[in-house]
């Protein structure tokens, strides 16, 4: 499926997709019919799914020839407090159980806020905890990959170099890079263009590997943003995102993996645009 470097899909389930059969399996069927074939399922507010309904999904995902991943519950957060703490890593690990059963591949997470520190003093709270995690999983027979976000407003964990940081210091952890959110994070309408992609790129691969781009999980799409960061996301034609600059640094750097569009309302014709967009880059048409 990995033909040209990427598959493309969605984050959640597009609102053109048909009220029949409903739900994971019905937008599952919906995007391959589209010739989509990754889907992160937004398990954002609670992880509220049964064994059955996992066994549901895998099964779904496997005959429409999608990959799956899973977005844990928004209130994860690897700098909770102790008393905290629990609460948010039952919620992680409740969304890799379970995505595991479901056929998931890789889990996603918001890692948490600053709360007015220091992203290095963070991080020794972060990486113990997380690579905590990480231990859990496998030991259960888990070899789900988990992924820190990042995201989009300067006060919260997750700037690209907290997420490499991370990734680095644990095996089994990788990257959800959400172009979007590192364009709008510093609030002055950089990272967007061929050349900032570039360095970009070419520091992920310097911090985790040759090789570390060929499995990349990116969100994309549209975003506001404002003097802190974002504000929400748009349709890709409603924003200033430069789309062919990000996909040409892309294709120059070699990348491949899922690219997953989280577009609001049409999704799944911002991920087709996205999808046509780098075919055309890779066949030399633009």
């Amino acid at each position: 499926m990995l033909e040209s470097g990427f598959i493309f899909g969605t984050v959640g389930t597009p609102q053109s997709t048909p009220k029949k059969p409903g739900g994971s399996v019905g937008t599952l069927q919906f995007l391959s019919s589209l010739g989509l074939h990754a889907l992160e399922l937004g398990w954002v507010r609670a992880v509220r799914v049964s064994e059955e309904t996992c066994a549901r999904i895998k099964s779904a995902a496997k005959e429409a020839n999608i990959r799956l991943s899973i977005h844990a519950p928004y209130y994860s957060n690897l700098n909770a407090s102790e008393e905290e703490w629990p609460k948010s890593l039952k919620r992680l690990m409740d969304a890799a159980h379970y995505g595991h059963l479901a056929g998931a591949t890789d889990i996603i997470f918001h890692p948490g806020s600053y709360f007015g520190q220091q992203a290095k003093t963070i991080l020794k709270v972060a990486i113990p905890r997380l690579q905590g995690c990480v231990d859990k999983l496998r030991t259960a027979g888990n070899p789900v990959t988990l992924r820190p976000e990042t995201m989009g407003k300067r006060a919260l964990l997750g700037s690209l170099e907290d997420t490499l940081e991370m990734s680095r210091e644990i095996e089994g952890v990788e990257p959800c890079i959400d172009f979007a959110h590192m364009h709008a994070r510093q609030g002055d309408g950089s990272l967007n263009s061929f050349d900032e992609w570039m360095v970009v790129l070419a520091s992920y691969q310097k911090a985790l590997g040759n090789g570390s781009l060929k499995h990349m999980h990116c969100h994309l799409s549209g975003i506001d943003y404002g003097p802190k960061g974002e504000r929400k996301h748009l349709l890709l034609a409603d924003s200033d995102l430069d789309l062919l600059g990000l996909l040409r640094a892309l294709a120059k750097s070699g990348c491949a993996g899922r690219i997953l569009c989280e577009s609001p309302k049409d999704m799944d014709n911002d991920a087709l645009y996205i999808k046509a967009n780098w075919h055309s880059i890779m066949l030399g048409e633009m």
